[in-house]
């Protein structure tokens, strides 16, 4: 009996210090990107030369029930500077019932002053969101594309700053930089636009300045339909086709522009419950995309290192969730094991391991914030802990992702409900499209608590630097997991994904956006 156990404390041992160290190697990789953006952050791209004559472009609009912005969506699309002979509108629409009908009255409408509109209504969601490209790239009159999600406002002079790019016949797909027209709704939309931000200030950035793969974000952009053509089109077998499509378009040869300084403002979800399904579906498509791509790529004899081992570090990226979780799951046994063979230096490079990690996470955030908000930088900071506090709470909704892409385990794209929710005084618990509850809020409040355990132990213990990592981890959990009960309860709106007929709305008028 004792053998078994020495045994089980040896390979709890070992897997907690393995598991630390890919961590830290995570960690490092953020300090990388951090010091390759300060190298590059100036630098613009500029296109080869301007168009004489402007080319055809289609935009394309997949929508599925989208009742509260569909209007706002093409009323955005509709004011983009460009002829209105060279751009021809597709409303990509799988909508049930009543919102198939707003939007095919919007297309009318909108059709009636002249704009070269098509309201594209499938009787099914086959391949989803991928599926609808496909279908609507088959009759787009463009050679090049524009995809917005219903949630994008783009700006005016959208096509004016980025058409031009394509100049060089090389250049296959042009993404510009998310805004968040709902930044400041709540705790939560301040916290959700630092992560992202940090995607789209510095990864971003420093993958395409640095000649590295880079990901077309699936909205926001434009891209060649022949890049999309002789990449292999539209595929639906991950749940991020257009992580898929952006790596093997590069894989085929085409260059990624990405435009930082530009922005296409889009509406960060204000439930809970809809931004894990949203993180759950994108942490699950990059593990799918990275089993599917990366034997590939690093087959490929023409691309160098460097760039492949980017690729892994962006496309596995999201396992550092599992290894996360495993972690938070070992602490404790790991610290008593330790205690008791009186291992005090091991406790000592253990904390000073997790104290790095952490640390480049905040500097990560720090430098998005500052990038982000300019002057205005400081008052934006103090929501750098909740957001990191955030994505550690994410850990169980992200693990969970990460082990169905790892297990072959299929799920249908689930999307992300949008509410019209621009400002503070805008209401959208009484609307439908309500986000499933999941088992996972459950698992996020044990999870809280036993990280109120473990700090308890810790002041106990005298592992007085442990302190702020265990109550960012434990406020983490208990704010996913509380706030998802809270925005999953007491709503009478129909499942986001179900096919009901949905109570009609009065139709949104133009000064509430």
């Amino acid at each position: 009996m004792e053998y078994f156990i020495l045994t089980s404390k040896i390979v709890i041992t070992l897997l907690y210090t393995l598991t630390l160290i890919l961590l830290c190697i995570f960690g490092l990789h953020r300090y990388y990107l951090s010091y390759l953006y300060g190298r590059c952050k100036n630098k613009k791209p500029v296109p080869k030369e301007r168009f004489k004559v402007l080319p055809k472009v289609t935009v394309q609009l997949p929508i599925y029930n989208e009742m509260y912005v569909v209007e706002r969506l093409v009323d955005s699309v509709s004011r983009i500077d460009y002829p209105k002979d060279l751009m021809e509108i597709q409303i990509l629409d799988d909508s049930t019932d009543r919102p198939a009908e707003i939007a095919a009255a919007c297309a009318e409408r909108y059709r009636a002053e002249g704009f070269n509109i098509k309201h594209i209504h499938r009787e099914n969601r086959q391949g989803y969101k991928a599926g609808a490209l496909r279908e609507g790239l088959e009759k787009a009159e463009g050679e090049l594309v524009a995809v917005f999600d219903a949630d994008f406002m783009p700006p005016p002079e959208f096509l004016k700053n980025t058409v031009d790019f394509f100049t060089d016949p090389g250049v296959g797909m042009v993404q510009v930089r998310w805004g968040h027209v709902n930044l400041d709704y709540s705790n939560l939309t301040k916290a959700q636009s630092i992560l992202l931000d940090g995607h789209f200030v510095i990864e971003q950035t420093s993958r395409f300045n640095q000649g590295m793969f880079f990901n077309f974000n699936g909205t926001a952009g434009v891209i060649r339909k022949e890049c999309i053509e002789s990449s292999g089109g539209w595929q639906h077998d991950t749940l991020t086709e257009d992580l898929d499509l952006s790596y093997r378009a590069q894989l085929a040869g085409w260059r990624l522009v990405y435009v930082k300084d530009m922005t296409a403002d889009a509406e960060l979800p204000v439930d809970m419950n809809a931004f894990k399904s949203q993180q759950h579906r994108w942490a699950k498509g990059g593990v799918q995309t990275a089993i599917k791509l990366l034997p590939r790529i690093f087959r490929d004899k023409n691309l160098p290192f460097r760039v492949k081992l980017e690729a892994f570090f962006h496309l596995f990226g999201n396992i550092s969730y599992l290894l996360l979780l495993l972690l938070f799951l070992l602490m404790f046994p790991v610290a008593l094991f330790w205690r008791h063979l009186e291992w005090e230096s091991s406790i000592v490079l253990n904390i000073f391991a997790i104290t790095a990690g952490t640390l480049s996470f905040v500097l990560f955030y720090i430098i998005t914030v500052k990038e982000v908000h300019g002057k205005r930088w400081l008052g934006y900071l103090k929501y750098v802990p909740l957001a990191i506090s955030i994505g550690a709470g994410m850990a169980v909704n992200n693990s969970k992702a990460v082990l169905e892409a790892l297990l072959g385990k299929t799920s249908e794209f689930r999307r992300t409900p949008k509410f019209a929710v621009t400002s503070r005084g805008d209401n959208w618990r009484s609307r439908s499209y309500v986000a499933s509850k999941e088992l996972t809020a459950i698992v996020e409040i044990v999870f809280g608590l036993f990280f109120t355990v473990q700090t308890v132990f810790a002041l106990y213990m005298g592992y007085l630097p442990w302190i702020p990592f265990l109550l960012l981890i434990q406020f983490g959990f208990f704010y996913t997991g509380l706030l998802s009960i809270l925005h999953g309860s007491g709503k009478k709106g129909i499942p986001a994904g179900v096919n009901a007929i949905i109570p009609e709305p009065a139709l949104p008028r133009d000064k509430e956006f």
